[in-house]
């Protein structure tokens, strides 16, 4: 994961889960949320056909924020 500034006073890390399940992708997701300062932006890339379910799923379970999605690419933010 790399974390890089765009003029935006919010960082935005960004990571790319490739082909990861989506079962390992969300334990993983967690961590890496958690690690994120409050109001951060992650650029997730997720190759995975559940993705597009999965991860709007995880974000109402969790109370982060689905900013944008484009499958492949979801950016979220830590809430």
């Amino acid at each position: 994961m790399t974390e890089e500034a765009y003029g935006d006073p919010k960082s935005v890390a960004r990571w790319d889960a490739g082909t990861m399940g989506c079962g390992e992708l969300v334990l993983e997701l967690r961590f890496l949320m958690a690690d994120l300062p409050k109001g951060a932006q992650l650029h997730l890339t997720a190759l995975d056909p559940g993705a597009p379910e999965d991860l709007p799923a995880w974000c109402r379970m969790t109370g982060h924020r689905l900013l944008r999605t484009s499958h492949p690419e979801y950016w979220i933010e830590r809430c």
